[in-house]
């Protein structure tokens, strides 16, 4: 028996296998003298694949969720570039107070005092001029200019692209650790089953070998 035969046709919305309940467990081996160290392996490696399977998208959406806030902050910067080359104040960026100073009324003319980071515990001040233009990182060692609305348009389509999968991750994940319990509950079932067997076994041979010496004792 293999573990592909353990898990049932029925698959979740995203392909991941459904575990049966083994109600009948004498049914499912197959009669009260089916051997169980078969069926049991079969059991222990589907459980074995849900929890990779369970590891996998525990890291991929770990990963979504670091990469989430870095695009919002991203966002926000890009935003207020925007707004500012536009002349106008942005309401929205709070987070950005600690980082950028303004000078006057007419700040949107001068270069933007600001300070940004080169590692975890070293930052340096810098005074950019204004521009149309920002430079993205793509991943892969890869980095591409931008037009300001590009850029806006580009960081809120990942960044939408990035909830929903961690919405998705997070749907397939429950969905994976009910069949990964219903799968270890089949194993104990299976497992108990055969000890309560070996022990019904146990009392008829010694009930039958008691017979057995009081006949002979007769």
């Amino acid at each position: 028996m293999t573990s592909s035969s353990v898990l049932s046709e029925e698959r979740g919305a995203r392909g991941i296998p459904k575990a049966p309940f083994i109600e009948d467990v004498e049914k499912y081996l197959g009669g009260a003298d089916a051997q169980v160290e078969g069926p049991l392996k079969a059991i222990q490696d589907a459980i074995s694949k849900y929890r990779y399977m369970d590891s996998n998208l525990t890291q991929r959406r770990l990963s979504l969720e670091e990469k989430i806030p870095d695009i919002k902050k991203t966002l926000l910067m890009v935003e207020y570039l925007q707004e500012r080359r536009e002349g106008r104040s942005s309401q929205s960026g709070d987070d950005l107070e600690d980082d950028l100073e303004e000078e006057g009324p007419t700040s949107a003319s001068r270069p933007l005092k600001t300070t940004f980071e080169l590692n975890d515990t070293l930052f340096a001040e810098a005074e950019l001029e204004d521009t149309d233009t920002v430079y993205l990182w793509l991943g892969a060692n890869v980095m591409l200019s931008y037009k300001l609305p590009a850029a806006i348009q580009l960081l809120r389509s990942k960044l939408e692209a990035a909830e929903v999968n961690v919405a998705s991750l997070t749907e397939d994940l429950e969905f994976l650790r009910e069949q990964l319990t219903m799968m270890e509950v089949n194993m104990a079932r299976v497992y108990n089953w055969d000890v309560k067997r070996r022990r019904e076994r146990r009392i008829a041979e010694e009930k039958g070998g008691k017979n057995a010496s009081d006949k002979e004792g007769g």
